[in-house]
């Protein structure tokens, strides 16, 4: 009963988060986006106390249930760990836990985090190596850039049939190459992943994720536990061979509850009824001993972990697109595809506050990205191993940042992006437009165009006689910069091609006019 019901939360919890990265249109994160925001290290970084406290309580209580109901990861290495068990009916084995490696891994993630949060370099790797750790983070950026394209395949199939039947349930939408760099990382990751968890289940949470190390400590006091009753075990290794993550000694009757994620798969296996789930303190409870660190420094190893638990809540502050160079616009007329500017500052999400603030918090899970499927102006940078890679930034060759949309801070768990409201967002001003002489077409073509200042949305470029105090000579367009919001309306409508006579250069900081 207790594997029922443990596997009816994970399937709502996992089916839920997943629509969340699929949801190009981000109708489901008006219910639902709170289970983003309910993941460990996104708390952390969003210095969310009530669910760092949840969740240690959780801990404490019921052992490591987050990593087999609430984290997406975990449950994502059961799924592929039961396609890979089923060649044989009892696939695993114990194995001592590699503490070693653990302590390496943890140690190596807050290093990273700290250090690059302290950093004020701009080509430190470290923030990437905390969001290719970070466990929800990984399966974000697979569930973006593999599965999404997927799910979108499948959205225009039906749009498809509808236009058929004269219906407009579905509509179709793009799918394009983001980021390079990233479709590499989440292939790569998928990989390892499929292998350790095909092989052994748990590997992965067990040996390289922090998070499972972190709360795999505190699960060594949980009030419950599963226990294993000496005098009923008559040594038949149904139990271990059952356990995802191989922490069952039957020889020894010994658990490792730092590895247990309490599945409850061992649980009802036993046809002895030696082991079950309960009260670890009772008078009653039959004794079961914690596997140790052979090494001795177990006691070091679970301060070192609490104390960078507590470190990492009290720090906050501190694409390639493979588009086709030439689009067919239904048979009319050839058009050449825009190329995205080069940009000396990166421009970054309203509500980002600053390019360091993005730095600092965000991890690369890709949320955002898939919740601009409409705007298409979110999208990984891929620059190269900077700290931001992976991060998102914005371009306008395929849509311009609506001033009414305020999508991509509603969904942000980590704090990279903070909510704002939509009279907020237009007036912040994350970049100003930059006309280029040599570009615009009354100078390469011979004709006024006015795209750009017809289709601000505040005003900000006026069109002015291109010779002073002739008014009768071609316009062209004035920027007014302080008054200029870097929404890239002018940008996405310049007709100039294959770059736009303006654009818009990123701001560090943001600032409301």
């Amino acid at each position: 009963m207790l594997r029922k019901i443990r596997l009816i939360f994970s399937f709502i919890s996992f089916t839920l988060i997943t629509l969340l990265f699929l949801d190009f249109t981000g109708t489901l994160h008006a219910w639902f986006g709170w289970l983003a925001k309910i993941q460990f290290f996104p708390a952390v970084l969003a210095l969310n106390v009530a669910v760092i406290v949840f969740l240690v309580l959780l801990t404490l209580l019921f052992g490591r249930v987050y990593c087999s109901v609430i984290c997406p990861l975990g449950i994502f290495q059961d799924i592929i760990a039961w396609f890979g068990r089923r060649r044989k009916k009892f696939p695993y084995s114990y194995s001592p836990a590699k503490n070693g490696l653990r302590n390496r891994f943890l140690v190596g993630f807050f290093l990273a985090f700290t250090l690059g949060s302290a950093s004020l370099s701009t080509s430190t790797v470290l923030p990437t190596i905390v969001s290719l750790l970070d466990p929800y983070a990984a399966y974000g950026r697979m569930a973006n850039t593999l599965f999404l394209p997927v799910w979108k395949w499948g959205n225009n199939l039906l749009a498809h049939v509808a236009e058929h039947v004269n219906s407009y349930a579905f509509y179709n939408t793009d799918i394009w190459l983001k980021s390079l760099p990233v479709l590499i990382v989440a292939i790569v990751t998928f990989l390892v992943l499929l292998v350790l968890a095909w092989r052994n289940g748990r590997t992965y949470c067990n040996t390289v994720c922090p998070v499972g190390t972190v709360l795999g400590f505190i699960s060594r006091f949980s009030l419950m536990r599963i226990v294993i009753n000496a005098d009923k075990c008559n040594a038949c290794k149904i139990c271990t061979r059952t356990c995802k993550a191989s922490c069952i000694d039957f020889k020894e009757h010994k658990i490792d509850y730092s590895r247990c994620v309490a599945c409850m798969n061992c649980i009802g296996k036993c046809k002895q009824e030696a082991i079950a789930y309960q009260f670890a303190y009772s008078k009653k409870a039959p004794k079961t001993v914690t596997v140790e660190n052979k090494s001795g420094d177990t006691n070091r190893r679970g301060f070192l972990s609490v104390a960078l638990l507590f470190i990492a809540a009290g720090l906050r502050s501190q694409t390639i697109e493979k588009a086709k160079d030439v689009k067919v616009d239904r048979g009319l007329a050839n058009v050449i595809g825009k190329k995205k500017p080069t940009r000396r500052t990166p421009i970054t999400p309203p509500g980002s506050v600053s390019a360091r603030n993005l730095r600092n918090h965000c991890i690369a899970c890709q949320l955002c990205v898939t919740v601009c499927g409409d705007n298409q102006v979110l999208r990984p940078m891929a620059s190269g191993l900077y700290m931001t890679l992976m991060q998102p930034e914005m371009s306008f060759e395929r849509g311009f940042c609506r001033p009414e949309c305020t999508k991509c801070s509603e969904v942000c768990p980590t704090g990279a992006i903070i909510k704002i409201s939509k009279e907020v967002k237009s007036s912040t001003q994350i970049g100003h437009a930059v006309w280029i002489h040599d570009k615009c077409l009354p100078f390469t073509d011979g004709y006024e165009c006015g795209n750009c200042a017809r289709h601000c949305p505040v005003g900000a470029i006026t069109m002015i006689p291109s010779e002073a105090g002739d008014d009768t000579s071609m316009k062209i367009p004035a920027v007014n910069e302080e008054r200029c919001i870097g929404c890239g309306a002018c940008e996405y409508v310049c007709p100039s091609r294959p770059l736009s006579a303006i654009y818009v250069e990123g701001h560090q900081i943001h600032k409301i006019v």
